[in-house]
């Protein structure tokens, strides 16, 4: 087997000084790593699992600009994540797609239905007009329109558009990162900083590959911990003191077979009186989320959280039978990092918004990214740069646009080519798009590389595994550029595989040995091994 990209970038992070090091290969680091090399800043980055493995995989996968912060009056953070959502429609129009939010509300509710919808006009004249307008129906007309609801108690409701991602959070996230290495980022997953010093002009952060317990010691001008829940931690490794700090919140969803087959957003307010989804995900529904404030960023899904969902989900829809257990297909678990400068512990934990914080010590050269959503992470990129502009470190290219779909002429340049050998006759049945369209989402001009393996064996346009819409050439692509460490990498967050497809198919999948050896190689039966026990 050729030498993989990790093992190549696991001997470069200790080469050389590197002008920047991330540590945490979240949404934070990916766009860190992405602005900054895209500016050509010389930039490592390690994640101690693997990339997008935390907050970043466990999302509601929806780009919003925060309808919810109206009702405490944060102005200007809707306004700022409303543009952010537009530059994300605007800069991954495959991706990054508009979608409708159906909301329900009670009777009894704080507010009257008709002054959440004024909310709602409010949203979309904050939102610039960037999307579809909102409609307001009375508790006859939802019923109508989407007979799945339960409006028994609805004193009305209303429609407005947001944002979702077509794919997955974690997908979304590291094409980030495969943005930061195409710019020559050093970048290598489960390698742990476990030791932080600085000395002199320089960083010295003493690493270790978990995968194979060696030790590295990585040198750099200035750290960035985008460490997420985690950056007080690392913080404490490296004897930062900060006046900001993580309160965490849990979340979680459930993800059950389609309940509707209308393409849009089920919204409700759960009985606590917060926000709950009801999410499209191709052949599935995702639904959620809870809210509950924990001190650990190690969570789990709990026999509670499970009941809190099924129970507000079948009160809140009209279904032939009530959702249970033997439904849910796969549980998200994740904790939101939320930003505070109250250090006592009792800040309002539930009035906290997911705004982002990024503070700076330019004595030591380090930054702290606290905080942060999906919505905002262009802003973070572009403010890490200016950050480490600042601190002395010099930007070659200030002016580079480093994100967004490559250029339209390219994508049509694509579609030609894959009209003209007839590809997308050859999308699965299974599929919920074709596969001219999905190869071009997930890879961009990597995916001219995947007509031309067609062109060579027609066959790799095939599904290795039944429902998972992965086609071999993908997965073979995804071995040679996307650093996949352990099978779970790829089933999980490369793609939504275990998200849509039960844990009991998957294993039992004929094509699954296939995809571990197009994977592994010679490591193949070992890799399965280890996914089958849990990843023991």
């Amino acid at each position: 087997m050729a030498v993989s990209l990790r093992n190549t970038n696991l001997e470069k992070l200790g080469e050389q000084v590197y002008d920047v090091l991330i540590v945490g290969g979240g949404i934070n680091g990916a766009v860190s790593a992405a602005a900054l090399a895209g500016r050509g800043v010389k930039v490592a980055l390690i994640e101690r699992e693997d990339f997008a493995s935390g907050v970043s995989s466990s999302s509601s996968n929806l780009a919003w600009g925060g309808i919810k912060y109206l009702e405490s009056h944060e102005y200007l953070l809707v306004n700022k994540l409303c543009k952010s959502r537009n530059e994300l429609m605007r800069a991954y129009p495959s991706t990054v797609k508009e979608i409708r939010f159906f909301t329900t509300i009670q009777r009894g509710f704080r507010f009257p239905a008709f002054f959440v919808y004024l909310g709602a006009v409010l949203y979309w004249i904050m939102g610039r007009f960037q999307t579809r307008p909102p409609r307001y129906f009375s508790g006859r007309q939802l019923e109508r329109m989407e007979p799945v609801v339960n409006t028994a108690n609805a004193a009305g409701g209303l429609e407005y558009s947001d944002c979702y991602l077509y794919d997955n959070d974690a997908r979304f996230v590291f094409n980030f990162i495969r943005t930061a290495l195409n710019y020559g980022c050093i970048a290598a997953n489960y390698v742990e900083s476990v030791d932080n010093r600085r000395v002199g002009e320089l960083w010295y952060t003493n690493a270790r590959d978990t995968i194979s317990g060696n030790t590295l010691q990585i040198r750099s001008r200035v750290v960035v911990n985008a460490c997420g829940p985690y950056a007080d931690q690392h913080n404490q490794i490296s004897g930062e003191r900060t006046r900001h700090h993580h309160l965490l919140s849990k979340g979680i969803h459930l993800i059950v077979d389609r309940v509707t087959d209308n393409q849009r957003v089920l919204t409700f307010f759960a009985s606590d009186g917060r926000l709950f989804f009801l999410i499209p995900m191709g052949p599935k529904t995702c639904i959620g989320t809870t809210d509950t404030q924990v001190s650990d960023p190690d969570v789990g899904v709990t026999d509670e959280d499970r009941q809190f969902v099924l129970d507000n989900v079948n009160a809140l829809l009209d279904l032939d039978k009530p959702l249970t257990m033997d439904d849910v297909v796969a549980e998200r678990v994740g904790v939101r990092p939320l930003a505070t400068e109250d250090m006592s512990g009792e800040a309002d934990w539930v009035q906290l918004s997911r705004k982002h914080v990024i503070e700076q010590s330019e004595l030591h050269r380090h930054l702290t990214i606290f905080g942060g959503k999906l919505t905002d992470c262009l802003n973070v990129g572009d403010e890490v740069v200016d950050k480490v502009a600042a601190m002395g470190v010099i930007v070659p290219y200030p002016k580079n646009v480093w994100y967004g779909e490559p250029s339209a002429e390219e994508r049509a340049e694509f579609m030609l080519q894959a009209k003209l050998m007839n590809l997308d006759s050859l999308t699965d049945p299974s599929s919920s798009e074709p596969l001219s369209e999905r190869f071009w989402r997930r890879y961009g001009t990597a995916a001219f590389g995947l007509l031309e393996r067609i062109r060579e064996d027609e066959t790799c346009a095939s599904l290795l595994i039944e429902n998972a819409e992965y086609t071999r050439c993908e997965i073979e692509l995804a071995g040679r550029r996307e650093m996949i460490v352990k099978l779970e990498d790829f089933m999980r967050r490369r793609s939504k595989i275990e998200q849509v497809v039960r844990r009991r198919d998957i294993e039992h999948a004929p094509g699954l040995e296939e995809a571990c050896a197009i994977l592994f190689g010679d490591q193949a039966q070992q890799r399965l091994a280890e996914y089958l026990r849990g990843g023991v």
